[in-house]
């Protein structure tokens, strides 16, 4: 019998392998603070931060908090936040007037942040949900989700999320032919620095169903929303989404959800080449956090695992809810 010593093996893929160090120097996809947005809820108050019950360790702060919170990402480093509204169920209308109100609690939140903050990128939410009575990202009438006069809509709560100071916009409502209005009223309205990253892929997914709790849309919420996201079982489509969302004017992309979908993320990135950013969105969330508290896995390995998925599949970015939890391990 041949000893194992007589092997002689040109490539030994172990010898890459054999230490940190050298570990470290082949390692071809890092997560980095800079490539983490923190999506924050913001509701009415003062001094107030209430957990949502369905994604451990989130909180709705009131705008005052919100700020707080801000400065804390920015002193970690975190380079932008995102906020979403907790609205009070009576502002909400059939014609969501409440979400291009100057005053409303985003646009609160948008000028406390940039006030406190200016070096924290503020991002905004752009769809109709939090603010319409049926739940949906678009206006109703007559059961079905109106199209263009909800982009009408959505163009004037761009406005209002630039007037207040937003650097970037996240159109997540997936109505046709919003890119290219927004960017029109913007160019039209002097806010031709505001950035638009857009949803363009945003898929019909089971996994919002967290978020939904977190905004206060899940009781509003008659029927579902495959008239106007993404099929799950549909790839090429994403890259028509993409394109079409590019050439309206759209500056950066994004794949929502996040894990399920980071073959989605790659074939965009290789595709395109443009700053594209993946949302690991409230179910990815919650499944990690509920099987790290029941001590199924170790949630912190998990966590960062997770994200460097998202690096490898070629995302520029990943908006997260653990990111100052992120932040603090790799500033260890």
């Amino acid at each position: 019998m041949t000893s194992p010593h007589a092997f002689h093996m040109r490539q030994r893929p172990r010898r890459t392998r054999q230490s940190d160090a050298i570990r470290r120097l082949v390692c071809e996809s890092a997560l980095t603070v800079s490539d983490l947005i923190w999506p924050i809820f913001v509701r009415e108050g003062e001094n107030a931060e209430e957990p949502v019950a369905s994604m451990p360790g989130v909180m709705r702060f009131s705008v005052d908090r919100a700020v707080a919170a801000a400065q804390a990402a920015a002193d970690l480093g975190i380079p932008a936040v995102c906020i979403f509204p907790y609205t009070d169920p009576s502002l909400k209308t059939e014609a969501c007037e409440e979400a291009w109100n100057p005053e409303n609690i985003s646009n609160r939140a948008i000028r406390a942040i940039k006030a406190a903050v200016p070096q924290m990128a503020v991002m905004t939410d752009i769809a109709l949900d939090p603010y319409n009575i049926n739940g949906h990202d678009g206006i109703v009438k007559g059961g079905k989700i109106v199209n263009d006069e909800t982009v009408v809509a959505l163009v004037k709560m761009a406005l209002a999320q630039a007037e207040a100071g937003a650097d970037i916009l996240g159109p997540s409502d997936m109505m046709d032919g919003r890119i290219g209005a927004m960017r029109d009223a913007l160019e039209a309205a002097g806010h031709q620095d505001v950035t638009i990253m857009s949803y363009s892929a945003k898929y019909a997914s089971a996994y919002y169903g967290p978020f939904r709790d977190a905004v206060g849309a899940t009781g509003a919420l008659k029927g579902d929303k495959k008239t106007y996201q993404m099929d799950p079982g549909n790839s090429d489509e994403a890259l028509r989404m993409i394109a079409r969302d590019l050439e309206e004017g759209a500056d950066m992309v994004m794949v929502k959800p996040g894990q399920a979908y980071l073959d989605i993320c790659h074939r965009v990135k290789s595709e395109f080449g443009v700053p594209t950013f993946a949302y690991q969105v409230s179910g990815e969330y919650a499944m990690i956090e509920a099987a790290a508290l029941n001590g199924w896995i170790d949630g912190e390995k998990i966590m960062m695992e997770s994200l460097l998925g998202f690096k490898r599949a070629g995302c520029d970015g990943i908006l997260t809810y653990f990111a100052p939890r992120v932040a603090r391990l790799l500033s260890a």
